[in-house]
């Protein structure tokens, strides 16, 4: 039981980032909180705070058990509220995480929906264009576009998309189509440097593969910037089906190359625990699996 309380205010602690809005929360004393915040430190032989006049930060293992603190008091009221017939419809909040565009152009409408569909939930999105640690970082769902890191996580299969190099018709009127990887040295390119997007670009000829690094004319932080340049004529983009879908249809951007790209990219909504997720990650990931797999841009 003290276990449980000490965590409790823990937790209270990490999402107010203060003893005295924790206090507030849990309509306790400011001395209480303290007194409990000590004690687990204690227990644990670890510092989890570091004080300061301007308030509390956590340490990294502070952090670390934050995350870890949090799955399991959800998990514990979860529990509770099954053992008294509550989950009739699943509740609490959920948190997802996905890449920025992917987020924007295909999993709101989505997520919309299934809050429309079910009033007890409350969901976290964050957009993110690298993978999160789904453990450390307290993460209930997240996209992963490109192969699985591990046998430890739970994946769904959505659909694919293309790796695909851009350009638009006004660029390439001005400079010409590149007819094979080799011809990109004489082309400018637009690089998006955040995340995992890759710094050299991969081409399948025949039965290998092979790199070109035509020098980035210009470099964006989002890949966002770097399809609206390319979309004005500024060079060449790497994009993903799905992001470029809207300027393909409308001729803003065309494929160059196209015989020459790689395999298309795995598409997954991957989460935790599996058979013993909560209803709400598991009715979340039903319904998403159920509508991005409709959706063209997913379907190759």
């Amino acid at each position: 039981m003290e276990r449980h309380r000490q965590m409790t205010i823990f937790d209270a602690v990490a999402s107010e980032s203060g003893l005295a809005a924790a206090s507030r929360r849990l309509g306790i004393s400011e001395a209480t909180v303290s007194r409990a915040l000590a004690a687990l430190e204690q227990r644990l032989g670890q510092q989890l705070l570091k004080r300061s006049t301007r308030g509390v930060t956590l340490t990294e293992t502070g952090r670390q058990f934050a995350a870890d603190c949090a799955r399991l008091l959800r998990a514990v009221d979860e529990a509770e509220a099954s053992a008294n017939g509550l989950h009739v419809e699943p509740r609490g909040l959920l948190t997802l995480v996905t890449p920025l565009l992917f987020g924007d152009r295909l999993l709101m409408p989505v997520v919309l929906d299934y809050l429309h569909a079910w009033p007890g939930i409350q969901m976290s999105v964050t957009y993110l264009d690298r993978f999160p640690n789904l453990h450390e970082e307290g993460v209930d769902v997240a996209v992963l576009i490109g192969d699985l890191p591990d046998g430890y996580l739970v994946a769904r299969r959505v659909g694919s998309v293309r790796q695909m190099i851009c350009a638009s018709a006004d660029y390439l009127l001005r400079h010409g189509q590149p007819m094979a990887p080799g011809e990109l040295a004489a082309h400018a390119r637009v690089l998006c440097t955040a995340g995992s997007r890759a710094l050299d670009w991969r081409f399948q000829v025949q039965a290998t593969t092979c790199n070109a690094a035509p020098k980035p004319i210009l470099r964006c932080t989002t890949q966002l910037a770097a399809i609206n340049a390319a979309v004005s004529g500024t060079g060449l983009a790497s994009c993903l089906s799905y992001e470029v879908q809207e300027h393909l249809e409308a001729g803003r951007l065309q494929p160059v190359l196209e015989e020459f790209e790689q395999s298309p990219l795995p598409v997954h909504l991957v989460y935790r625990e599996g058979l013993r997720a909560s209803a709400r990650v598991r009715s979340f990931v039903d319904f998403a699996v159920e509508r991005l797999r409709q959706h063209p841009v997913l379907s190759l």
